[in-house]
């Protein structure tokens, strides 16, 4: 991968995630503007609803790898695309394999709080499984080449 295109897709990373202990499990969670996670649950509120989702990985055979998340919510006509530098977030990405779902919420989510968490089961678990193989094949690489 140029430098150009890396420096443009380091640009566009999404780096609003954490992790977070829900209900005893540790979960991977992509945290969004107050405003903009109450325009989603305002459009699906009352709605049954499914996500689809995928994960997209990018890497550069250089050990830089990257993860999009794409979201299509089946109501309300909701797209979201979340662009993740996986070197730096492999946590997160452990705890997507482990537990095969993920939360949207506002940054002051709490337990006592609830209703300002909405979580994602993936569809495909295995996919999850795939990539954080890759992740860590891509980390190991770099590691080598770095030797």
């Amino acid at each position: 991968m140029a430098s150009k295109e890396m420096e443009k897709l380091l640009e566009r990373v999404y780096k609003d995630i954490d992790t977070f202990d829900f209900n005893g499990q540790n979960v991977p969670r992509i945290i969004l503007t107050d405003r903009k996670f109450d325009d989603i649950m305002l459009r699906i509120q009352g709605k049954p609803i499914s996500v689809n989702t995928n994960l997209n990985i990018l890497q550069d055979g250089l050990g830089h790898v990257f993860v999009e998340i794409l979201l299509d919510f089946s109501y309300g006509e909701i797209h979201e695309e979340f662009l993740i530098y996986a070197n730096e977030s492999i946590d997160f990405f452990e705890s997507l394999a482990k537990t095969t779902m993920f939360a949207l919420s506002p940054p002051n989510y709490s337990e006592v709080n609830q209703d300002k968490i909405f979580m994602v089961q993936l569809p495909k678990p295995e996919k999850a499984v795939e990539a954080i193989d890759i992740i860590k094949n891509g980390l190991s690489k770099k590691a080598d080449l770095n030797k």
